[in-house]
């Protein structure tokens, strides 16, 4: 009998994850987060400063929850104007 597909609870994440060959964890550092886009820590820290991604104070520094991340990649879909 085979086992039922897996219900993905941060489906943009963990497809983002798989492509670059990166597991799931509780929380990421600013550099996670920046390794998993492909981005400078700077650019990470401008998106926190300026409200697009969301940062959890936390002990020692700024920490991301998965469920962060997952709301910012669900945010930044770019709507497009004419056909495409």
């Amino acid at each position: 009998m085979d086992d039922p597909p897996r219900t993905r609870k941060y489906p943009l994440l963990e497809s983002l994850l798989e492509q670059k060959g990166l597991s799931l964890k509780g929380t990421y550092t600013v550099r996670d987060v920046a390794a998993i886009f492909g981005v400078s820590v700077r650019s990470i820290q401008v998106r926190v400063k300026t409200g697009q991604l969301r940062a959890r104070d936390l002990p020692g520094h700024a920490r991301f929850l998965s469920e962060d991340i997952e709301a910012f990649l669900q945010d930044s879909s770019r709507k497009f104007g004419g056909d495409i």
